[in-house]
């Protein structure tokens, strides 16, 4: 399989998580999947989704097979490795915007769930973090721009752990013209991606999303005492400040990854026992987006598929 994946343009491998669990991303599988195994992965999404949430299931993004949004995610799922069993998923969302006269991506951190049984088994570095960094690898060290919608006082603080020039957080940081320009675009098109309405008012002084739960998300809504806390009391602190959760808000959180998360994350969050696989996994990547291309580089007599094609007569 590893082979066969090193020819992808997509991601589409397995990382061994433990002696018991295994997780496998797949990258924007709605445009290479077949449609039965689409359905099949949908199907396994609603039904870690049905037990986590005991108030009902979610109708928006990649729980909704006509949505289009299997086009542009990326699903980190886990499963146990004996009996296959499906135990919690990490959908990303790929969000085309204009970014300084150009088109480039957002990956917005989107949605985690996990199976009550299998809480407190030490996923979170797994699903919190992961696949953005394949992803950033796979992209060849290059910095890129995160997104994150959330009323959960624990997942803000992983996400401004976790990346750089992050905003807002509770650390005073600066919101600059980046930050704003993406967001706006974020707001204006993209709201479908984590179930905001279009009526939903943003404020852009605070990146707060008033009245969020009203688009597909209500499932998600929760009050402070129930959303887990962060150890940090000032992430705690700042949405109990920030955030109204009797009316419904979230905060959007724009910020970077790049080479010091990575590195933050490869050093502080990922079990020494998990890091050799993880850095297989990587080492695999780094094969595929910058190894092979040199090889085909210094190999200009031979046909390399899409990367040099040939006419029958002759080349192009």
């Amino acid at each position: 399989m590893w082979l066969k994946a090193l020819f992808q343009p997509s991601l589409n491998l397995s990382v061994k998580l433990s002696a018991s669990h295994v997780a496998h991303v797949y990258e924007r599988p709605g445009r290479w999947m077949p449609v039965e195994d689409r359905a099949a992965l949908a199907a396994v999404l609603r039904e870690i989704a049905a037990r986590s949430l005991p108030a009902g299931q979610l109708d928006y993004g990649v729980f909704r097979e006509d949505s289009g949004a299997l086009d542009r995610a990326v699903i980190m799922l886990i499963r146990e490795r004996g009996s296959g069993r499906p135990v919690a998923f990490n959908a990303l969302a790929l969000l085309d915007v204009n970014y300084r006269g150009r088109l480039e991506t957002v990956t917005h951190l989107g949605l985690v769930l996990i199976d009550p049984e299998a809480r407190g088994k030490g996923f979170s570095w797994a699903l919190y973090g992961m696949t953005t960094l394949l992803l950033f690898v796979r992209n060849q060290l290059r910095p890129f721009w995160i997104s994150s919608v959330t009323q959960v006082p624990a997942v803000v603080g992983l996400v401004c752990e976790g990346f750089s020039n992050v905003f807002p957080s509770p650390a005073g940081a600066v919101r600059r013209f980046d930050h704003l320009a993406l967001a706006r675009q974020i707001m204006q098109r993209h709201r479908a991606v984590f179930g905001v309405s279009e009526d939903a008012r943003f404020d852009e002084a605070r990146f707060v999303i008033e009245d969020a739960y009203r688009g597909g998300s209500d499932h998600l809504k929760k009050r402070l005492d129930d959303a887990p806390k962060h150890r940090d009391p000032a992430f705690n602190d700042f949405c109990a400040a920030t955030l109204d959760y009797d009316r419904g808000d979230d905060v959007l959180q724009v910020g970077e990854m790049n080479l010091a998360a990575a590195r933050r994350y490869l050093l502080q969050d990922v079990p020494r026992n998990s890091l050799p696989a993880l850095l297989g996994a990587a080492l695999f990547l780094l094969v595929q987006r910058a190894v092979l291309p040199m090889i085909y580089w210094l190999s200009p007599t031979r046909q390399w598929g899409r990367l040099r094609p040939w006419r029958e007569n002759g080349r192009v």
